[in-house]
């Protein structure tokens, strides 16, 4: 082979580009109808991963439009939203995607919702519904959480939140 070397590296550099590309810092900004900010010049209260991680872990085991009945693992959105001082009564969920959806602050006690890192133990990437997946306990509450209207929670790849 004239150019192992050249191969070697060519290698390398696709593979960290392949790895990048499916990884998505673990942060989550909260802004809106909030009493704490730790960013007071933009009215934000910016969780990095570390902060994210040290809040209590809560898992949901369920199954969803997209994965078959699976754990997941993350803090409960009642945590976040009292670590914040949430004063408002509907949640804009936004993602990396430009997708939002709208969801109620009560659901957030109701069902037990967490913003899920891990499915199964493993980290979620941008590519498998990460860095943040809204989860409800879908199988729970057949009734409620299927179908379109229930489907529509389940927002993935978070990267904001707006209380309302």
């Amino acid at each position: 082979m004239r150019y192992p070397k050249a191969l070697l590296w060519a290698f390398l550099v696709l593979a960290a580009v392949a790895r990048s590309a499916c990884a998505a810092p673990l942060t989550l900004d909260v802004r809106g109808a909030i009493t704490q900010t730790n960013d007071a010049a933009h009215s934000v209260f910016h969780f990095p991963e570390a902060e994210l991680l040290a809040l209590p872990a809560h898992s949901i085991t369920t199954s969803t439009a997209w994965t078959p009945k699976s754990t997941f693992t993350g803090p409960s959105l009642s945590d976040v939203l009292a670590k914040v001082g949430a004063r408002g009564t509907m949640l804009e969920i936004h993602t990396l995607d430009d997708y939002t959806c709208t969801v109620p602050v009560t659901d957030a006690a109701k069902y037990g919702v967490i913003l899920a890192h891990s499915m199964n133990g493993k980290r979620l990437k941008v590519s498998d519904f990460g860095p943040l997946f809204l989860i409800y306990p879908r199988d729970a509450f057949p009734a409620e959480l299927q179908g379109a209207v229930g489907d529509a929670k389940f927002a993935w790849q978070i990267k904001s939140i707006v209380v309302k």
